[in-house]
């Protein structure tokens, strides 16, 4: 049977514990493969393989969104003093970081930033097809503190050059570029769209776009509706959006009649923000009201908010499991 509603899920895995304290490329690799066979088990449709390839033993509670792009870019130091840190300090781009991931010294290159090599590793263990996600280049311009180009336009597409070129032919059918700022930045949409589609423009399989408001800690970072997003991602080269909606009023929901038919719809349906796992039951009446409210064959995929990393392993599988169960109740399956 053919379904018209695919599952997948966003990007992060809680990591496993003996992977933190055993931590290897042999440590790693056997991970991988765990996670993509949870999903599998379950009957996720497109897996991710749990951003796992982020993995920094320095920083096991983070899942790298930001750190592991910026660092290992040419032009970019990582050594940051008190005078860096003031200095971001007075620009506040992003309120919930108090230093900058890095400082810009000069042009901007892949250094030793390698997309190849990670996606490649997860596709030797994947056993089947998966989704590698890229975080985007507006966000990771608003996470630096920028000594050479001092123009954040420039920034911004200099960022998004560099990630176009690594996700060029990457070996997986779907990649992801994920952003969670721009929902609380909407003035700044032309420019995130113009940097994203950058990127979206050199991959030759599936384009997605990940957007929510932030979860850090199960806190909304970014304050703002989907009605303010509605010109930005009729803007975006995509051909599926992935959108926070679980944790969302009501009326975002509405809000996204307005996106153009030609890019299908992604509908969170698990929130990620709490630890209640969703009944299939639940899980099936979100789906209905979704595409009562968008109209039949709008909605392409349903998914979490967003990654799973700040949950226990235990609550994040469950909800895997309910995600695929609610979307097979509503299918008649």
């Amino acid at each position: 049977m053919t379904l018209s509603i695919l599952t997948t899920t966003v990007g992060s895995y809680p990591v496993p514990d003996w992977l933190t304290s055993s931590p290897s490329e042999q440590s790693r690799s056997d991970a991988t493969r765990v996670v993509f066979d949870i999903q599998r088990q379950a009957g996720i449709d497109l897996p991710t393989e749990g951003e796992l390839y982020r993995f920094d033993i320095n920083h096991p509670d983070t899942n790298g969104m930001i750190d592991y792009f910026v660092r290992p870019m040419e032009g970019i130091r990582s050594q940051m003093g008190r005078s860096d840190w003031e200095a971001f300090a007075k620009l506040t781009p992003m309120g919930f970081r108090r230093k900058p991931a890095g400082v810009v010294t000069g042009p901007l290159g892949e250094g030793a930033l390698n997309l190849l090599a990670d996606c490649a590793a997860a596709a030797s263990v994947a056993s089947g097809d998966f989704k590698f996600t890229v975080t985007s280049p507006y966000m990771l311009s608003r996470s630096l503190l920028d000594l050479h180009y001092r123009d954040f336009e420039a920034l911004t597409m200099a960022i998004a050059q560099v990630l176009a070129a690594q996700v060029e032919s990457l070996p997986c059918p779907c990649v992801q570029v994920d952003e969670a700022n721009i929902p609380g930045n909407p003035e700044d949409g032309a420019l995130a769209a113009k940097a994203i589609n950058v990127v979206l423009d050199r991959v030759k399989t599936q384009r997605a776009v990940h957007l929510c408001f932030g979860n850090y800690g199960g806190q909304t970072i970014q304050k703002g509706h989907w009605d303010s997003l509605v010109n930005f991602l009729n803007a975006l080269h995509a051909d599926h959006l992935v959108l926070e909606l679980a944790h969302r009023p009501p009326e975002d929901l509405e809000a996204l009649k307005g996106v153009d038919a030609r890019i299908k719809l992604g509908i969170g349906v698990v929130d990620i923000k709490t630890n209640h796992v969703e009944t299939p039951e639940e899980i099936a009446r979100a789906i209905d009201r979704a595409e009562k409210t968008l109209g039949a064959g709008r909605v392409g995929w349903v998914h979490p908010d967003c990654g799973f990393w700040m949950l226990k392993r235990s609550v994040a599988d469950r909800k895997i499991a309910a995600l695929v169960k609610g979307r097979d109740l509503f299918a008649g399956v």
